[in-house]
């Protein structure tokens, strides 16, 4: 029986997932294992390198649970962008920053200011705290010892890349997304990592591949640690919000994919790259084949933080996200409704930005607080997009996708606020999914990521815009918009309270 599967493993901030698919994009198996997060200080987010590997394999081992591993044709990559992943010279775990972080807050900022335009230039991208080049030019001037140590500056798909077929790579679209390749040729440059004050840094870049190249196979050892046959091809894989765009539906020039994810993603992709500077990012994912990207920490994250800190007390039982769905459909809706700024990790324009609620009145009750949240994060992604389409990006379709877009709510409001349809995937898995696609691709089972997505995504739902909430959300989003300015030299302040 000829190998009817594909694998998809997917590496987000916390979860570890490993999607079995079948050629048509049906999901048949699933297991995520959830990792460790360690805040060693304020604005520090980590993760122990080892456990990510250790995290995949159980993942692995759980999809496989009587499924065949000769079936398996391919296995695909992805996972979550920028951060910081460093093996040491012997491959051993060294030190793992996630794309929460803000420590290099103030030291991107200062190479913004000293070198942003010549970087964004070669690159197209600006400093900014969580950036992998950042956070290493901070590693080499607070942890030298660490720096002196280092040997491989990964992803965190690599790193599963590297235990499962021992080679130490990486691809265009992780890279370029952390400003370390020259675009449009997507190619590593020394004048580039000069500008970061990081000459000395080119040996840790590993080889460059193609999202879609076979980087090796599934070592003997790896097949005893995950129950897959050994020998089976690897794919490079993508920058998982390029993954979870092509697994949502989204392919070709003018799509639009939003991510409703721990970070608020929104790129539409083009056959050029953008070079306007107010764009957030340029990733390069093939030959000819970009998007155009302005992201923030800015999106689901702020419901984990409510779910986690404020619901999930001691002696609370059940489903948490299903009692915040049942709280957002009973609060009635007013135009004076709060409102809330969705910076619990900062913000797309400056790490100093806060979250909060504004407006609160002794009527409103928690289903008012937790509408505000989807508002806010709403409002955000409404101007990321407006960013987007100022730089001249026109628009042809909006693919929805992440974790939020299992809320009863948070879609309609999403196609409410940006007045525009919204095309919802039905698979729920969309990064594994885009994984899988780059192995169908890698291994000839289908010619390109059009012929895939054509072949492996499917439709669940359009969602149009409802006039009155649309006219509702246009009001209250230019007071939030008012209330953000307003609000900078409050946090301005609050930012120069923290310094020493």
């Amino acid at each position: 029986m000829a190998p009817d599967l594909l694998l998809g493993i997917d590496i987000g901030n916390t979860v570890v997932k490993a999607v079995l698919f079948d050629l048509s994009g049906r999901q048949i198996a699933r297991h995520g294992v959830d990792g460790t997060t360690l805040k060693p200080a304020p604005g520090m987010v980590e993760r122990p390198v080892a456990e990510l590997w250790a995290n995949a394999r159980a993942a692995i081992s759980g999809c496989l649970a009587g499924v065949d591993p000769g079936r398996i044709a391919a296995i695909g990559l992805a996972g979550h962008g920028n951060g910081l992943y460093l093996l040491d010279k012997a491959g051993a775990p060294l030190l793992g920053i996630q794309s929460l972080d803000g420590r290099a807050g103030g030291l991107a900022a200062a190479l913004d200011r000293k070198a942003g335009e010549a970087l964004h230039a070669i690159c197209l991208q600006r400093p900014w705290p969580a950036q992998t080049p950042a956070l290493l030019a901070w590693v080499k001037a607070h942890r030298p010892e660490v720096y002196a140590q280092a040997g491989t500056l990964c992803f965190a798909k690599d790193i599963i890349g590297f235990h499962l077929t021992g080679q130490r790579t990486t691809e265009v679209s992780d890279m370029s997304g952390a400003g370390l390749l020259r675009l449009p040729e997507a190619c590593y440059d020394p004048d580039l990592m000069a500008l970061y004050g990081l000459h000395d840094a080119l040996p840790l870049l590993p080889p460059l591949h193609q999202p879609t190249d076979i980087i090796g196979h599934v070592t003997a050892d790896a097949a005893t640690a995950t129950g897959l046959r050994a020998g089976t091809p690897v794919v490079a894989g993508f920058f998982d919000v390029v993954a979870s765009a092509l697994g949502s539906g989204a392919v070709g020039a003018g799509a639009v994919s939003i991510v409703l994810g721990s970070w608020s993603i929104n790129q539409i992709f083009a056959d050029s790259p953008a070079r306007d500077p107010r764009i957030f990012m340029v990733t390069a994912f093939g030959p000819g084949r970009f998007a155009s990207m302005d992201n923030s920490a800015t999106s689901a994250a702020n419901l984990e933080w409510y779910v986690r800190t404020l619901i999930e007390r001691p002696g609370h039982t059940g489903d948490p996200f299903a009692m915040v769905n049942d709280l957002v459909g009973q609060a009635p809706v007013a135009p004076d409704d709060p409102m809330f700024h969705p910076f619990l990790y900062g913000g797309r324009q400056g790490a100093h930005q806060r979250g909060g609620f504004f407006g609160l009145a002794g009527w409103h009750d928690e289903g008012h607080l937790l509408r505000a949240l989807f508002e806010g994060v709403a409002f955000e992604h409404r101007r990321h997009v407006q960013v987007l389409t100022a730089s001249g990006a026109r628009i042809a379709q909006v693919w929805l996708s992440g974790g939020g877009t299992r809320s009863a709510h948070w879609p309609q409001m999403m196609a409410d606020v940006l007045g525009l349809p919204v095309q919802l995937g039905t698979a729920e898995e969309t990064g594994a999914l885009g994984a899988a696609m780059a192995a169908a691709v890698g291994t000839g089972l289908c010619p390109d990521e059009a012929a895939t997505v054509a072949r492996m995504a499917r439709t669940r739902a359009t969602l149009t815009p409802d006039p009155a909430r649309q006219a509702l959300h246009d009001r209250r989003f230019a007071v939030w918009q008012r209330l953000t300015t307003a609000m900078e030299p409050f946090w301005a302040d609050l930012a120069g309270m923290a310094q020493p």
